[in-house]
């Protein structure tokens, strides 16, 4: 079915385009129905296993031309998706996330690092249960684009940081659960 654009649509298209070439940064508000946050582990040495997060929100701003930028990304720990009911009680539980206290975990950064026009890392800082500590999260993939859905850019990136979850008061079962987690996020954020 051929996509009809409307002189609005081509005038709105027009104007994002030249807004973007003369204003370098921008503001993109986290896609909650594209953007998900996942973690992966050893269990007991027999498998790995894999969960996420599937509420996320937030938002970037980033500067091309400067190749700085700043996140803020807020994950609802209630949202902790294991595909079992049984196991995301246990995660929800004092035992590991208490969302019950502690509801949300955070990310934020205020340094982006650039190879040319690739984003190739985000180095800011990780809060669970009210501890914060530094990571860096590898960027693997990062595109911007015009989005005819949204007649506006958006911007999408993958990238992973591995933790220790005792340092983070998420230890329980170490060493026979492992204490290292790789955590992945897939974002996607719209230009506002």
């Amino acid at each position: 079915m051929p996509i009809r654009l409307s002189l609005k649509h081509i005038v709105s298209l027009l104007s994002c385009i030249l807004c973007h070439s003369v204003f370098a940064e921008s503001t993109y508000k986290i896609d909650p129905e594209h953007t998900f946050s996942s973690f992966e582990y050893q269990h007991w040495g027999l498998s790995t296993q894999r969960g996420r997060f599937d509420k996320n929100i937030g938002s970037i701003k980033m500067d091309t031309e400067s190749r700085s930028g700043s996140i803020n990304i807020e994950i609802d720990a209630t949202s902790v998706n294991t595909g079992s009911d049984m196991f995301n009680r246990a995660m929800r539980s004092s035992n590991f996330f208490d969302t019950d206290n502690f509801p949300t975990i955070s990310f934020s950064s205020d340094k982006m690092i650039f190879n040319e026009d690739k984003l190739t890392q985000v180095i800011g800082k990780l809060t669970i249960k009210n501890t914060t500590l530094p990571v860096t999260i590898e960027v693997t993939q990062f595109n911007c684009r015009f989005m005819i859905l949204y007649l506006r850019e958006a911007c999408g990136a993958n990238g992973y940081t591995k933790i220790l979850r005792s340092d983070f008061k998420v230890g329980r079962y170490v060493p026979f659960v492992s204490d290292e987690v790789t955590l992945y996020f897939n974002v996607e954020a719209i230009k506002e």
